[in-house]
């Protein structure tokens, strides 16, 4: 029972917390509002700014969106700008059209620096008159004379080249080898 008593008792007090509260609430007379002052002073009055303004940055009204780049780097042009070539009579580089470098000079021209001995095949590092170094291999396409490398041994390279004869006009074949320089 004393359950009961005290959740009656709590009811109570809160209900008379309530009466209390909203009885005080009430004014015992209506009185009519107040009727508005008429205004003196206008709505928005300009104020001179307080400080003059310190800062460099346009305002945003000012700033108007323009498109010109012309004053502005290409993004898409490389940096570094290539060289003028030199004259082909001067360097001996004869190119054809569609050609390698590496077909550029005749074979006789060329220097082999190194032979790499590999399982499958082997490779050769030659240089040319240049100072431009190819890795080749076998069945590749070198010299002026559209010369087809054929062999390559750990001692030499074998170049086999057709040539017109200048007199007769016949196509003859030759075979040119380029040694490995001795280890001194």
């Amino acid at each position: 029972m004393t359950r009961r008593n005290s959740t009656s008792m709590l009811l109570l007090a809160a209900a008379a917390s309530l009466v209390l509260a909203c009885g005080g609430c009430k004014k015992a007379e209506e009185s009519p509002p107040p009727a508005p002052a008429p205004p003196t002073k206008p709505a928005n009055p300009v104020k001179p700014p307080v400080q003059a303004q310190a800062s460099s940055a346009q305002s945003v009204a000012s700033v108007t969106p323009s498109l010109d780049f012309s004053g502005r780097k290409d993004p898409f042009k490389p940096f570094i700008q290539p060289k003028a070539e030199k004259p082909a009579a001067a360097s001996g580089f004869i190119p054809a059209a569609g050609a390698l470098p590496i077909q550029g000079y005749p074979v006789e021209q060329f220097k082999v620096s190194g032979i790499i001995a590999g399982f499958k095949e082997n490779k050769a590092l030659i240089v040319d008159p240049a100072g431009k170094g190819y890795v080749v291999k076998a069945g590749m396409k070198m010299g002026n004379n559209n010369g087809v490398i054929t062999r390559i041994t750990p001692s030499y390279l074998e170049v086999a080249e057709r040539i017109r004869n200048d007199v007769t006009g016949k196509i003859s074949r030759r075979t040119v080898k380029l040694a490995l320089p001795k280890k001194n």
